[in-house]
């Protein structure tokens, strides 16, 4: 089996298509997801999902991207991982691509969730994107190793890729290691440690190969594991037991399904 170790699907291009989404989860050997918050105005939502479906969990986080927004602070974050579905915190991190100018706000939320992380023992999700010096210099003077947790949708080099496992992070490859540009990524695929490798798509966003435009879905993260297989020429199978294995020694909260 296949674990989704991030995904949207409480966004409205997926949630209204859950029967069916579930389904192609099956039938592709993906047995449980991680939905990721972005706002907390919209986590409700996020964690509703997990309490009515066994095999998805939630995390509670706010995405570096979103601005003018009222900042989460270390004990409102805390009070809302205080549920046995929420089993990580995040998505947070630096985004320097999308948002220019002072973003001292954005580097001071990132350490407002990895205070929040140490205080409920729960692992960080951490988004980074122009931003890895920062990054990884945050989570340092943070002490983020103290809870560790994933890189999502890796694109950085491997030199971030070794300094974040350092500090007891797993990189995890979205669909993008599928995409025939994706070359320096596709050789960090090859070089990260099985042992600290997950898998995720990020939908709805990022398709891999050959779904590449269309409306992702938790189902496709099998190609993202195909892909990986063949970039390091191992059996899928292989790809598959160390990716789940790795996902629940990390999210030590989520409780696998039979």
């Amino acid at each position: 089996m296949l674990v989704d170790s991030h995904c949207h699907i409480n966004f409205p291009e997926l949630v209204q298509n859950m029967d069916q989404l579930r389904a192609d989860m099956q039938a592709n050997q993906v047995g449980h997801a991680l939905c990721v918050s972005v706002t907390l105005d919209k986590f409700p939502e996020v964690l509703a999902i997990a309490e009515q479906y066994p095999n998805i969990y939630a995390s509670v986080g706010v995405h570096p991207d979103y601005e003018d927004l009222q900042e989460p602070s270390v004990e409102q974050l805390v009070a809302l991982a205080d549920n046995p579905r929420v089993v990580a915190i995040g998505e947070t991190g630096l985004d320097y691509f999308r948002l220019t100018g002072d973003l001292e706000w954005q580097r001071e939320r990132f350490r407002t969730h990895i205070r929040a992380a140490k205080a409920t023992g729960k692992p960080l999700i951490i988004h980074t994107r122009n931003a890895a010096a920062d990054t990884i210099r945050i989570m340092q003077e943070e002490g983020a190793a103290e809870v560790g947790g994933v890189m999502h949708c890796f694109t950085e080099s491997w030199e971030v890729a070794q300094a974040a496992i350092a500090m007891g992070f797993y990189i995890s490859f979205s669909g993008i290691v599928t995409f025939k540009n994706a070359l320096a990524l596709k050789e960090v695929a090859q070089k990260v440690p099985l042992t600290s490798m997950l898998v995720e798509t990020d939908s709805p966003y990022l398709a891999p190969i050959p779904f590449r435009g269309k409306t992702n879905q938790p189902a496709y993260v099998r190609h993202v594991a195909e892909e990986i297989a063949r970039l390091r020429d191992i059996p899928l199978q292989a790809v598959m037991d160390a990716t789940t294995a790795n996902f629940f020694k990390l999210f030590k909260h989520a409780q696998p399904c039979n």
